[in-house]
């Protein structure tokens, strides 16, 4: 097998102590009461999510019963890149210590998946209160991109005199299809938390959006594999802010300098499009079952790289040459891929396929 590459690109709420002024369009003072704010019960326009993406309430959390609702407005604020939720109140909450005839309510709002990376934001604690009043703003400094593919998970939780922390319901929001222009204020009912988590919601880091040909050149019998990487949707921020992502592509099992290709670098976004085509000539048509096709995404930053995610496409038969080798694992629909690719005389196939973490990825190390 005699390599030769070259790539061308196919076609080119903010608030201080005391005052909370957003593009809600309300000037208040966060201890003041609600009367003087437009309220709109929206319990049935945005769903909540079925069940949680995760349990984000401390290791000692003590269950209790579940009801009663919460209101809340959300709005982003462009010139100051911050998500901001007013937390309005609660009503008709659970009682939390039976014993005490008591409940001292508190809200936490989170950002998920990665709620480590972004943080949590909390509300005070309220004493002695089933229906407790917070008017208080929670931020987070975060690119509308980036928040685009969050899910907001608000906790309401009483706190009791040690310390300890009691689950009394939660909501969450899948961002992707909220309706930001909505600022006024929702109510939405508390939902018991479910511990089973989606991994493969969990897990995302976004999708790649790539074809492939072979193009065989006789009467040589030798040939070209073109990959053409177009675009990228919902890529994971690694780094928990805007990312500015770009492509790396080797031909398995050549790891040598001149098999690697790369894309341009797209800055400030998690759906990029590349529109790159990367050729690898000197294939015989036998060599494409023994070789693999490694893609890899990554995050360009000032001092190193970070690895989002990748691809590889192949027959997945776990062998390269009679060799046994841990790249050649392609998922199912990888290899379907590039089965198309194998049948389809010259003509482009194009698949989405989801990024996944590659074991030993030839890529794995930012260059």
């Amino acid at each position: 097998m005699s390599l030769l590459v070259h790539s061308t690109v196919t076609g080119e709420i903010r608030a201080n102590d005391n005052t909370f002024e957003t593009s809600f369009g309300h000037r208040r003072n966060t201890n003041s009461s609600i009367s003087d704010m437009s309220f709109s019960s929206e319990m049935d326009s945005v769903s909540p999510m079925s069940s949680s993406l995760n349990s984000i309430c401390p290791a000692d959390v003590r269950d209790t019963e579940v009801q009663g609702s919460i209101q809340f407005a959300l709005t982003y604020i462009q010139k100051l890149g911050e998500f901001q939720i007013f937390v309005v109140l609660c009503r008709g909450l659970a009682v939390a210590d039976p014993k005490k005839n008591r409940t001292d309510p508190y809200v936490k709002c989170s950002l998920l998946p990665d709620k480590t990376k972004l943080g949590k934001k909390k509300t005070s604690v309220k004493k002695k209160t089933l229906s407790p009043t917070y008017n208080e703003v929670l931020g987070f400094k975060i690119p509308m991109e980036v928040l685009r593919i969050q899910h907001l998970n608000i906790t309401v939780g009483h706190k009791d005199t040690f310390g300890r922390s009691s689950f009394l319901g939660e909501v969450d929001l899948d961002l992707s299809v909220w309706d930001f222009s909505n600022t006024q204020i929702n109510e939405f009912p508390l939902k018991a938390k479910v511990l089973a988590v989606s991994s493969s919601t969990m897990n995302s880091r976004g999708e790649m959006r790539v074809a492939l040909r072979f193009l065989q050149q006789p009467p040589q019998k030798m040939g070209e594999v073109q990959i053409w990487v177009k675009d990228c949707k919902n890529l994971l921020p690694v780094r928990g802010s805007m990312i500015n992502p770009f492509v790396k592509c080797t031909v398995l099992p050549d790891m040598s300098s001149k098999s690697r290709q790369k894309t341009r670098v797209v800055k400030r976004t998690v759906n990029p499009m590349f529109n790159h085509t990367m050729v690898y000539e000197g294939f015989r048509p036998d060599d494409l079952r023994e070789i693999c096709v490694e893609i890899t995404v990554w995050d360009q930053d000032h001092l190193k790289n970070y690895y989002i995610g990748g691809l590889r496409l192949g027959l997945g038969t776990g062998r390269s040459y009679e060799v046994d080798v841990v790249w050649m694992d392609s998922t199912a629909h990888e290899v379907n891929l590039w089965n198309r690719m194998l049948k389809s005389n010259a003509e482009w196939v194009e698949e989405v396929l989801p990024l996944r973490l590659l074991a030993g990825a030839a890529n794995s190390v930012s260059k």
